[in-house]
């Protein structure tokens, strides 16, 4: 920690689950965006079982924040260590522990602790800095609570799945067409409205209304993260459709001998309270998974195709 003043956090629940399970959604960081609401994204970029380094991307105080981060588990004591190497202002330092302590075989208390420093030990930052803190940990442990009650079932309302095009023309001209959703209103019939911000490069934050195949109107609030150089964008649902707990997916573009494959991948938390409410008294689990699956799909391959006539005709131009 820097020479400023550190401060300190303590957040903790009791959860009605194993230990063992706990301490596993908490050390499967790649999966934080679909089980904690902050949480955009994650890329592991070292890892050798038992140490990683992370760069993460979450919502703080209605604003996006990224930063990297190393982590040390030790699935023995049950316990994950973290530290910041690259912290985002008005952070300094950062680091903390998750600590799952079991009460017998089925219930278990979760501890997480922080302690920061600010830069300038600017009191006003440091309380910014513990609110954000207090408001993600509540969210992260009661959503983590909620999870891990429930986790004999989370196969079955945990969802991921995918779908691609191939396209004949340039990754870089299909990636573009993803890339530019302030221009989707006017190029994809599915979008009817779209609001777009870009706090940072590489950060877009926007809010849309989607037309259903059955006329209705969904709104929903994502931030994506785009990579260029990868022909690559993750997003995540800030604010999703009722039948949907969490929503995280990504569009990627790759090559291989055939020429272009556009993918788009989604990864869903069922809410499974909405069901009968949206699709009648009769509707379960199964015909939810259905429903979303065609719904996601439909709309995400009509996106796909479109940019592949896009960059099948910018092709032409080029030739």
């Amino acid at each position: 920690m820097s020479a400023g003043r550190v401060h300190r956090t303590t957040h903790e629940v009791t959860i009605a689950a194993p230990a063992g399970v706990v301490y596993g959604l908490i050390a499967d960081a790649a999966r934080w965006p679909l089980y904690f609401p902050p949480n955009v994204h994650v890329e592991q970029l070292e890892s050798d079982g038992s140490r990683e380094r992370l760069h993460m991307w979450a919502t703080a105080e209605g604003q996006v924040k990224s930063w990297r981060s190393r982590r040390t588990l030790d699935p023995g004591s049950r316990r994950v260590e973290f530290r910041q190497e690259v912290s985002a202002a008005p952070v300094e330092s950062m680091s903390g522990t998750w600590i799952v302590e079991p009460r017998g075989a089925a219930s278990c208390r979760l501890v997480l602790l922080h302690e920061f420093t600010v830069i300038g030990d600017d009191a006003g930052d440091a309380a910014w800095v513990e609110r954000a803190t207090d408001t993600n940990s509540r969210a992260e442990l009661g959503n983590l609570q909620r999870l891990a009650e429930d986790w004999e079932r989370l196969d079955e309302l945990v969802m991921s799945f995918e779908d691609s095009v191939r396209v004949d023309g340039p990754a870089e001209e299909v990636y573009g067409f993803l890339h530019r959703v302030q221009d989707w209103p006017e190029l994809v019939p599915h979008v009817a409205r779209l609001d777009l911000t870009e706090p940072e490069p590489g950060v877009q934050v926007m809010a849309m209304d989607t037309l259903t195949a059955d006329g209705n109107k969904h709104t929903t609030e994502s931030v994506r993260v785009c990579f260029p150089a990868a022909h690559r964008i993750v997003y995540k649902q800030t604010a999703t459709p009722l039948l949907m707990a969490a929503h995280t997916g990504e569009w990627t573009i790759t090559e291989d001998a055939g020429g272009v494959i556009a993918t788009s991948q989604h990864s869903v938390v069922l809410r499974e309270e909405n069901i009968t409410r949206v699709l009648g008294p009769e509707a379960g689990v199964a015909e939810c998974r259905r429903y979303v699956r065609e719904a996601l799909g439909r709309n995400s391959t009509a996106t796909l195709n479109l940019a592949k006539a896009y960059a099948e005709s910018r092709a032409g131009t080029r030739a």
